[in-house]
């Protein structure tokens, strides 16, 4: 399978915009000399340098270290993609902030929006 450009939302914008896109980087280019990821030092940065479907990796395990981290065993399937999407517009207005800071930030959203007061 081939590997398309990830974060298309505001792709077209930027190109509108004149804004040239580095080619995107595999995932695999963040990993230690083990061979792992420190899932809380990726930046936004480094996700809208990615792939597609390594910003569809990432959501997966991301939404799956939350759902732990609150004793829950669920995948909410009908709000991943549109926190994906979120979480993807955050980063692209803070490249500085670290991927978890801004999964932080769309939780704290979707709650507002759901009328859960934050705790």
């Amino acid at each position: 399978m081939t590997k398309t450009p990830g974060l298309m939302v505001l792709g077209a914008a930027l190109a509108a915009a004149g804004v040239a896109k580095a080619e995107p980087v595999d995932l695999s280019a963040y990993v230690d000399a083990n061979g792992y990821l420190d899932m809380q030092a990726l930046t936004c940065a480094q996700l809208d340098n990615t792939y597609q479907e390594d910003a569809n990796l990432l959501a997966a395990w991301y939404s799956g270290w939350y759902n732990g981290l609150g004793h829950k065993h669920y995948l909410d399937y009908k709000n991943i993609r549109p926190a994906e999407h979120l979480m993807i517009q955050h980063c692209k207005e803070h490249p500085e902030e670290k991927i978890i800071q801004s999964i932080g930030y769309v939780l704290q959203e979707m709650r507002k929006a759901n009328g859960i007061n934050p705790q």
